[in-house]
């Protein structure tokens, strides 16, 4: 079985569960992602929810991308790994007024807004600072991102934005209000999409749109078209890194844009997610009448998109080159749901051999919690091996 580089020598005495971070890989998806925004002159934003590790999101701060945050603490934590305040956009159908208020304290770029009362408020928290906020309206694009229903957002039966049917009305009351500027419209519509037909319906949606508020006198400096890129879970090895080349080139050859109208971005998991690993140590071969089970000591507390979203992840045996077998990977949860695969193949496993479960930098240790009251899983860096 093709498996990836990991540096077994130096890992192999490190505490289990942990998140190890290729940061080689890391650094050429964000080398690639600047290159190509650059080269049409668009502004990536990462999307923090995706991995909010300090030192992943710092080295990307580095590379000059801005951050696309949907809480407070996402916006303070991206203040402090160096992203500039000018390239922060703030999305999140349910902001506190304490976050509204930290935002503007910091005068990020802007907030995505997502509903006529949240309008409102925005209005009046930033007239009591004598401020005014920028904003993008979120639109619902009713887009079919054709995956999961958990991730996907642009229908017209979600919870988050504007639905096109309601922007008469908003257009109106933006009119009225005093503290809150237009800039541009937002969209996204759902994760881990990998049929590219669904970006360019989405450029003949934002055409549409473009031409319902130049009707209605609206101009609109900024075109945000969010994130949802997919990544391949099946070849981690053979595809590190997205076509992140062909991905820009659709917006590009699809969008109509304005005279000095500027394209954004908020790709978070083709970004993280292929850099990262969680290695996990093999407990127990539990050998049953039909079929056998690898038990390891991480689980759905460490990495829960497999229990959430019956997502699938390649899993590896780092430290056995013997004959496959198949094995149902499970984690030592209380829970029925907590298991990695089933009938998977693994090269012959024992107790203390380690397992990685590959492309989990994105929604894996951001998501990790201390249900059963574990301990949330470490992390390292392959630089600091």
């Amino acid at each position: 079985m093709i498996k990836g580089n990991f540096p077994i020598e130096k890992i192999k005495n490190i505490e289990t569960p942990f998140y190890y971070y290729d940061i080689e890989v890391l650094n050429k998806t964000l080398d690639l992602v600047k290159s190509e925004t650059d080269k049409y002159g668009y502004e990536a934003h990462y999307a923090m929810k995706a991995n909010s590790n300090p030192k992943i999101v710092r080295l990307i701060a580095q590379k000059g991308l801005g951050a696309d945050c949907v809480s407070g603490g996402e916006v303070k934590a991206a203040i402090d790994a160096g992203f500039p305040a000018s390239k922060i956009v703030f999305a999140g159908v349910g902001k506190a007024d304490w976050e509204i208020n930290l935002a503007l304290d910091y005068d990020i770029f802007c907030f995505n807004v997502e509903s006529i009362p949240e309008l409102e408020i925005l209005n009046e928290l930033a007239a009591a600072k004598n401020k005014t906020a920028r904003i993008e309206l979120r639109i619902n694009p009713n887009v079919d991102a054709h995956t999961h229903h958990y991730i996907t957002t642009g229908l017209n039966e979600n919870k988050f934005g504007f639905n096109i049917s309601t922007l008469d009305t908003v257009i109106a009351l933006l009119k009225t209000l005093k503290n809150v500027e237009l800039i541009g419209i937002h969209f996204h519509v759902g994760s881990q999409i990998t049929d590219f037909s669904v970006f360019e319906n989405l450029c003949i949606r934002v055409n549409e749109l473009q031409n319902v508020f130049e009707q209605k006198g609206v101009e609109l400096k900024n075109i945000n078209v969010g994130g949802g890129l997919g990544i391949n879970y099946e070849h981690p090895n053979h595809i590190p890194v997205v076509d992140f080349e062909s991905y820009f080139r659709i917006f590009n050859k699809n969008l109509q844009l304005r005279p000095g109208q500027k394209v954004h971005f908020e790709p978070g998991r083709s970004i993280v997610a292929a850099c990262g690993s969680l290695i996990t140590k093999v407990i127990y071969v539990k050998k049953g009448e039909e079929k056998q089970f690898a038990i390891v000591d991480a689980g759905m507390t460490d990495l829960l998109r497999p229990a959430l979203y019956q997502a699938y992840h390649r899993i590896e045996n780092i430290t056995s080159d013997k004959p496959a077998q198949e094995y149902d990977i499970v984690g030592p949860i209380c829970e029925s749901s907590d298991v990695f695969a089933k009938d998977t193949e693994l090269n012959e496993t024992q107790r203390g051999d380690l397992l990685a479960i590959r492309s989990a930098g994105a929604y894996g240790e951001a998501m990790a919690s201390q249900y059963n009251l574990r301990k949330l899983p470490g992390a390292v860096l392959s630089t600091e091996l």
